[in-house]
């Protein structure tokens, strides 16, 4: 039992696949982030776009 515990503690496989799920969930933390801003930025610009082409009127001859 003993020898299996020390073979246990020593291995670290695990550990590397820890730190791909850290370094995933940032990942994709920060890809919402970006789509959250860039989202509300193209929104506003839109808006005001659309309201531009609104104020126009078109010239009939």
């Amino acid at each position: 039992m003993e020898k299996m515990l020390s073979k246990f503690l020593r291995e670290d496989d695990g550990a590397v696949t820890v730190d791909w799920v850290v370094l995933t969930a940032a990942i994709v933390g920060l890809g919402i982030a970006v789509a959250t801003v860039v989202g509300q930025g193209a929104m506003s610009h839109s808006t005001s776009l659309g309201n531009y082409v609104s104020a126009m009127s078109i010239a009939s001859y």
